[in-house]
């Protein structure tokens, strides 16, 4: 893989730690701006809701400017988003910066996707895509715990001041080292952004959109409202909320990284392997939450099912939209995030029946049930395969 690919990653592991570290963050947040654990968790959807809005149109919006002037912008937008986070004393301030980080953050997204898409041949859409999310996988592993150390040692604001700093040495490496327009393509050879668009009816790609978001969704789910597991259901100690949050962030890595080798040519194999096993895994996890023992390995496992699944679906998103290639990459930002913006709020839901703080867990299994009775009559057709229920 290409040297840029991998410094594209550097920033996304800097959003991705902005994104996934408020799992760890929530309880103080909600103490220290007067707000419950619930709204706290709404910071999770708002930045979600701005990914999904920034997508489509912040790729629009670069669509004729260089990669690389357009990913610069992106990072420095989102650095001055969480510098203002960290300083503000209003939960409605806070609310809103996390809206325009999300938008930076889909934008910055959407126009990697294509770049990176630019870097490889055709047919390695999938281990590229795997080493843009491993920058997301990276950040759970390393930088959300830290995030979380530091929101516990040193109070959330100082997570949010490591963020705007990370940005720095992302926004460098995207200046020094991407390229200003992408060496393969005159843009006024490409198709026109009306034709783009029109790659939307097609049904193939709705249907991967759709279930993305719904395996997306039940990651968020969970992921979001894990820290009160570990304290409350697990009895652990707030220091393990990190420590189940590396678990949580490795086993994603060796997901996404084991599925973007297969992704290309296999899809059919990851889905049909691990869509029932991620299903057992999330009602397995309520039910053993109160057993750190198990807890901890199946947290691990579930991040690892998680990140497979769901990244062999997005991957499956970049080759049904491949008519549209300044827009491919927002379609599949889309999908991503509307199961963020839409996992949260299930499971701030769940939160208040008498499951309790398991009540995200059992959401999640519930989603992921969805997902695979839409899937199953139609696996031809998300394998990439031929289908006349879902025709192009």
């Amino acid at each position: 893989m290409p040297l840029p690919l991998y410094l594209l990653a550097m920033a996304v592991f800097a959003m991705g730690t902005s994104e996934f570290m408020l799992a760890g963050l929530l309880p103080d947040i909600a103490s220290d701006l007067g707000v419950t654990v619930g709204t706290a968790g709404t910071l999770t959807s708002a930045f979600a809701i701005g990914m999904i809005v920034g997508a489509p149109l912040m790729a629009v919006l670069a669509r004729d400017r260089s990669g690389r002037s357009s990913l610069l912008g992106f990072v420095l937008v989102f650095l001055t988003a969480h510098a203002v986070g960290a300083a503000t004393p209003d939960f409605p301030v806070l609310f809103a910066t996390r809206v325009v980080a999300a938008l930076a953050n889909a934008g910055f997204l959407a126009v990697a996707l294509t770049v990176a898409g630019t870097l490889v041949t055709p047919d390695r859409k999938g281990r590229a895509l795997a080493v843009l999310l491993s920058g997301t996988t990276v950040a759970t592993i390393a930088g959300v715990p830290g995030g979380a150390v530091l929101g516990t040692l040193l109070g959330w604001r100082a997570s949010f001041w490591a963020v705007a700093a990370s940005c720095l040495p992302a926004a460098i490496g995207v200046l020094t080292a991407i390229p200003a327009r992408p060496a393969e393509a005159d843009e006024s050879d490409g198709p026109a952004l009306r034709a783009e668009f029109a790659q939307l009816k097609s049904r193939r790609l709705l249907l991967v959109m759709l279930l993305g978001a719904l395996v997306n969704a039940a990651t968020f789910a969970s992921f979001t409202f894990l820290a009160p597991v570990v304290t409350g259901t697990a009895g652990l100690g707030e220091l393990w909320v990190p420590v189940t949050l590396v678990l949580f962030g490795a086993g994603s890595f060796v997901g996404v990284t084991a599925a973007g080798r297969l992704s290309d040519q296999r899809p059919g194999l990851v889905l049909a392997a691990g869509g029932p096993l991620l299903l057992l895994g999330w009602p397995a996890l309520a039910v053993l939450a109160d057993e750190p023992a198990a807890l901890l390995p199946l947290v691990f496992a579930q991040g690892a099912l998680s990140f497979a699944v769901g990244g062999t679906l997005i991957t499956r998103v970049l080759y049904e939209a491949a008519g549209a290639p300044t827009m491919a990459g927002s379609y599949a930002t889309a999908a991503l995030n509307v199961g963020a913006a839409a996992g949260p709020l299930v499971a701030a839901t769940a939160l208040g029946t008498g499951a309790g703080h398991l009540g995200p867990l059992w959401a999640s299994g519930l989603l992921v049930t969805v997902a695979l009775l839409i899937a199953f009559p139609l696996r031809t057709a998300v394998a990439g395969g031929g289908s006349a229920e879902v025709p192009r």
